[in-house]
């Protein structure tokens, strides 16, 4: 590379001043074979001292700044592919993120209906059982009040009965009336206590 710069720089500064000695004298009789021995002896010395001086001030700070400048642009590009690597690290870190924020997202409402279902078959549960209960409750209490009907009724028969049979004993006892009269009572009060 250093080479290629030092002919393309060895060309300019050899042409330029035999183009430039080439104008200010007359046209050459003999053409391109013609040798001009004095034109060619200052050119090379003109030459010799420009490269001299290229080379011992020019030529290093010219390959420094461009050798600085390939550096440079070597290192951008170095820079570039590594931030390019940091955004795909990142840009994969970010979507494995999304992935496991929408993994916990279908869990949760995942398990949010399963306790909504487990809520709603305990509420269930719980409504039937106290329905149940509710039942229970109603057929026990009927099933007293009947039992205090019955018991009720009982008494009052036995009141009737007793008051029936007071009133027999006053008349007359042994009349066929008088106990056809408790035995229809009776009887009555027997149909009573069936038909509750």
């Amino acid at each position: 590379m250093r080479t290629i710069r030092a002919a393309s720089v060895f060309a300019v500064l050899v042409l330029a001043p035999a183009a430039a000695f080439a104008q200010e004298g007359a046209e050459p009789k003999g053409g391109l074979i013609n040798l001009q021995f004095n034109l060619m002896f200052w050119t090379l010395i003109v030459f010799g001292i420009l490269y001299f001086a290229l080379s011992k001030w020019g030529f290093p700070v010219f390959f420094k700044a461009v050798e600085a400048r390939e550096k440079a642009m070597e290192e951008a590009i170095e820079g570039a592919k590594r931030d390019r690597e940091a955004a795909a690290q990142l840009l994969r870190e970010h979507q494995a993120a999304i992935e496991a924020a929408r993994n916990d997202a279908q869990r949760l409402i995942a398990e949010g209906r399963a306790t909504a279902e487990k809520m709603r078959a305990d509420l269930l549960e719980q409504t039937r059982k106290e329905q149940q209960d509710m039942l229970e409750r109603a057929r026990r209490e009927i099933d007293n009040e009947k039992e205090r009907a019955i018991a009720q009724l009982r008494r009052e028969a036995v009141d009737l009965a007793l008051a029936g049979a007071s009133k027999v004993i006053e008349q007359n006892l042994q009349s066929d009336a008088n106990r056809k009269l408790v035995e229809s009572y009776l009887s009555s009060i027997g149909t009573l206590e069936v038909t509750q």
